[in-house]
């Protein structure tokens, strides 16, 4: 995708190696991540999501996507300066989603697993993840290749109710 003019506009993205399409508001995106307001399913905006630009099919802004975006617009929940955040490289993305959000969620080349935490450390070929189990404790530490991550998700609503939980735990100590 290199148009800004698809900047705040809702579109889909396929992928040769998913099955299933991302919807969603495109925010910003550089020459290696789009970050996108994510629109999983009708007329819902569900937190974030990064994506590398590796394996993408291509990308869609037909009837369907333009229909979603009315109404989205009509909830105003289109795009808004608030939501822009760095996307300089992976270690500036996961700092400041950990800094800032405390939690995310990456994807490899599955779309079926996925490891929510923070992190911990990153170099040029590796980052280190204290990562979250869906019961919301914290079950120890992950590596990862930079190059394996695909997709970043943030403040869903799925990891907004774990860092409840974890805020519940912190409190009750």
């Amino acid at each position: 995708m290199k148009k800004k003019k698809y900047i705040g506009k809702l579109i889909s993205v396929k992928f040769t190696d998913r099955k299933t399409p991302i919807y969603g508001y495109v925010v910003d995106y550089n020459n290696d991540w789009t970050l996108m307001k994510s629109n999983p399913i009708d007329f819902i905006i569900d937190g974030y999501i990064i994506f590398k630009h590796k394996n993408i099919k291509g990308f869609r802004r037909d009837i369907e996507e333009k229909w979603r975006e009315k109404v989205l617009n009509l909830k105003g929940l289109q795009v808004t300066e608030k939501d822009i955040i760095p996307l300089t490289d992976l270690e500036t993305i996961l700092a400041y989603l950990t800094n800032s959000f405390g939690i995310f969620q990456i994807y490899t080349k599955s779309e079926t697993a996925c490891y929510l935490g923070r992190l911990k450390s990153i170099d040029k070929k590796e980052f280190v993840m204290d990562t979250l189990n869906s019961k919301g404790k914290w079950k120890g530490q992950m590596k990862f290749r930079n190059e394996d991550i695909r997709i970043i998700e943030f403040d869903t609503d799925y990891i907004n109710s774990l860092k409840l939980v974890l805020a519940t735990k912190k409190t009750k100590k």
